[in-house]
């Protein structure tokens, strides 16, 4: 099973990466596969690279699911 993590863009570099805070924490990732992202978007990352750009109320469910405050 694979597992895609919510994060939030911070910066985007000139070489289509992007700073990606996940609570707290900030990685580096590709943008290769979504062209069409903006710092502020949330997207789910999965093995480096950003693979969907999700609204803030999903990746803030998805947070809150695993802290165990669902609901």
């Amino acid at each position: 099973m694979c597992l895609a993590i919510p994060g939030k863009v911070k910066k985007i570099f000139d070489d289509h990466t992007a700073e990606i805070e996940i609570g707290g924490i900030v990685k580096n990732a590709s943008l290769d596969l979504i062209p069409r992202v903006v710092v502020g978007d949330y997207v789910l990352l999965h093995a480096g690279f950003a693979i969907e750009v999700i609204d803030q109320e999903k990746a803030l469910e998805i947070f809150r699911a695993w802290e165990g405050k669902l609901d």
